[in-house]
């Protein structure tokens, strides 16, 4: 059953069978009515949205890449905040998201899977350098703004300043007296990691977001005149509270223990108090923690973090998106981060 025949059986013409579908105000409602009717007894759907789209050169919607299964993007709060400000500003135009999970162990069916989406433009977000579903993007020729990592020589990118907030962070813990800081860190490379960052690991990180907040922490911590490489990292993925309950498990291990640790999101610090807590240890008595995201579960346990506008981010890629459909060249966008101070940090 195809359009045509459908027409054909009404006696109308391809186009007014398709208007019943596609263009339902330039059709008197007593025929449109009789066009679905017939459809329906027929068990026609209507048209093929793929061809479309072709006809019509738009696919009326965005693609958004993640790195991934779409069950974690769901359950990382500062995921599903910037992706609903890029929900936003989509919908105010009428436009959908399309989702797409590219997951590392996703092997050729991510990479698949993009080649064959239909989207206007494609919002990238948090994937390591050299993932391959960046480049099968890239080779579409099709509109794309990329979030926090990878950044792609003239490609849009929208981020916050997340050096200075992880410097911040780790001078709030510096200026408090603390001298035995510890990290408890996203995934620095696209493996399988969980443990100690050890030698050269810790200076190449493949994740930007990660590299920034080390070179931050970094920042601070040297220019109190503390050895950097002797600041335990602990690292692993996915960004979780589990991830944060096994950091602080093998913080608490090393002798000398650290008086304060610095969680490079809400989620690991939050994992990092209950782990402490768990252990017996008094948070902010023993313990200070420090976040970063402010994600809204920071506020009801007094976590100290660093704020950043993740709905503002959501909103200005989809801004980005959308001028660069219409044929702009959008700017690259740095959001402003802040240190808000709770109760889970102390005097050291």
């Amino acid at each position: 059953m195809t359009l045509q025949t459908l027409a054909d059986a009404l006696g109308v013409s391809r186009t007014t069978a398709s208007n019943a579908f596609n263009r339902p105000d330039q059709l008197n409602p007593a025929l449109r009515e009789r066009v679905l009717a017939l459809a329906a007894e027929l068990g026609y759907a209507g048209p093929d949205p793929a061809g479309r789209a072709l006809r019509s050169g738009r696919a009326g919607s965005i693609g958004v890449l993640l790195t991934a299964q779409l069950s974690y993007a769901f359950g990382d709060p500062a995921a599903v905040s910037t992706l609903r400000g890029l929900a936003i500003e989509a919908e105010q135009v009428g436009i959908s998201l399309a989702l797409l999970p590219a997951p590392l162990s996703g092997g050729g069916a991510a990479a698949n899977a993009v080649n064959s989406a239909l989207m206007d433009a494609c919002f990238v977000y948090a994937l390591p350098e050299e993932h391959p579903c960046v480049e099968r993007v890239l080779e579409r020729h099709i509109p794309v703004v990329v979030a926090d990592t990878p950044h792609i020589a003239g490609v849009p990118f929208v981020t916050v300043d997340d050096r200075p907030g992880a410097r911040a962070a780790a001078q709030h813990l510096l200026d408090l007296g603390h001298r035995r800081l510890a990290v408890a860190s996203l995934r620095l490379r696209e493996d399988d990691h969980i443990g100690f960052a050890e030698g050269e690991r810790r200076g190449r990180a493949t994740y930007r977001v990660t590299r920034e907040r080390l070179r931050g922490y970094a920042d601070a911590i040297a220019a109190a005149g503390l050895d950097w490489d002797a600041v335990p990292i602990y690292e692993g993925h996915p960004n979780s509270r589990a991830l944060g309950a096994g950091a602080i498990g093998a913080l608490l291990a090393l002798d000398p223990p650290p008086t304060a640790v610095l969680a490079m999101s809400d989620e690991i610090a939050i994992g990092v108090m209950e782990g402490a807590r768990a252990a017996g240890l008094d948070v902010p008595g023993r313990l200070s923690v420090v976040g970063f995201d402010d994600v809204p579960a920071a506020t009801p346990r007094g976590l100290t973090t660093i704020r950043q506008p993740l709905v503002d981010k959501g909103r200005a890629a989809g801004r980005m998106l959308l001028e660069s459909i219409a044929g702009g060249t959008p700017a690259d966008v740095t959001l402003p981060t802040e240190l808000v101070v709770r109760t889970s940090t102390s005097a050291g």
